[in-house]
């Protein structure tokens, strides 16, 4: 790649031309499928930070991403987040800055780009049926393997990590045995076992001995839709014999009281009592991994 088209590949998003911004740019404020916003919401200032939209070449496409980073120095740590189902909505932009007020490079890709705009849709099951049902997983490892390339160029050549919540949580998992390009991975309750298909041919209890990076999961007892068997079987994989050093190195974490979402602090599953303490934890295992995160205000 010349000088001159790896700078034009580094340019926001506005650089992008206009039939591509339309079908490849971000939701505002939150999705509208979500539940209503609660008064718990989190909003992290961009002060001293450079936050905003970018685009990613992506094969033949631009992949839109929420960047969010310290407006000054060079070598930040790199760490991916993974949207839930939502997209990349202002919970996982604010997430993104959180990250970035720690002295890291965050950034989120928006992963359904290509199936639709998860942001516009309001109907829960018409959104898991006609947009997250139908984006493979081999597409999202692409995807992820493109925004860590761009972001290595645009200075985040510290030690990289990736996170997500929910269907991202699944992706966390995916990626840590995906590539080798990570030095750690958080799994925020992400789903572990389901039936195999052709667009998810694996889950992460498929993939767990196989880890190139170790992951920590943060899963809630009270979850719904992911039982306590399912992270039982996986503990019991990531310490079987014969796994990975990666896999021997993760662990899993159950807040009791927890339910799903409990980290969403724009929604009525919102714990604080263990969402603030978990994000505490990530951190620590990022750092834990060599990603030269400061300290949080709440150490």
């Amino acid at each position: 790649m010349s000088f001159e088209s790896e700078r034009r590949s580094l340019q926001p998003m506005p650089s992008v031309e206009r039939r591509d911004f339309v079908k490849a740019a971000l939701i505002g404020g939150f999705a509208a499928a979500t539940v209503p916003v609660s008064a718990t919401t989190i909003q992290t200032s961009t002060e001293g930070l450079e936050a905003g939209e970018v685009a990613i070449p992506a094969g033949q496409d631009r992949l839109p991403a929420y960047r969010a980073r310290p407006r000054s120095g060079r070598d930040w740590p790199l760490i991916l987040v993974v949207q839930e189902i939502f997209g990349v909505h202002e919970h996982i932009r604010d997430v993104c800055r959180r990250f970035a007020r720690l002295g890291a490079y965050a950034i989120a890709p928006e992963l359904f780009f290509r199936q639709g705009n998860p942001g516009a849709v309001v109907d829960m099951q018409v959104l898991m049926r006609e947009i997250v049902a139908r984006v493979p997983d081999a597409q999202v490892m692409s995807d992820l393997d493109a925004t860590v390339a761009w972001s290595r160029a645009d200075g985040a050549t510290g030690k990289a990590g990736i996170t997500g919540f929910c269907w991202g949580g699944r992706i966390t998992w995916l990626y840590a045995a995906h590539s080798d390009a990570l030095a750690a991975g958080v799994a925020w309750y992400g789903r572990l076992a389901g039936q195999a298909s052709e667009l998810q041919p694996v889950h992460p209890v498929d993939v767990a001995a196989r880890l190139r990076v170790p992951v920590l999961g943060l899963y809630a007892g009270e979850d719904a839709g992911i039982p306590l068997d399912s992270v039982a079987t996986m503990r019991t994989v990531l310490q079987a014999e014969g796994v990975s050093a990666a896999a021997k190195g993760s662990s899993i974490t159950v807040y009791p009281q927890a339910k799903h979402g409990f980290h969403a602090d724009y929604r009525a599953a919102y714990r604080a009592e263990d969402a603030q303490p978990a994000f505490l934890a990530a951190c620590a295992f990022f750092r834990q991994h060599g990603l030269a995160l400061q300290n949080s205000t709440l150490d």
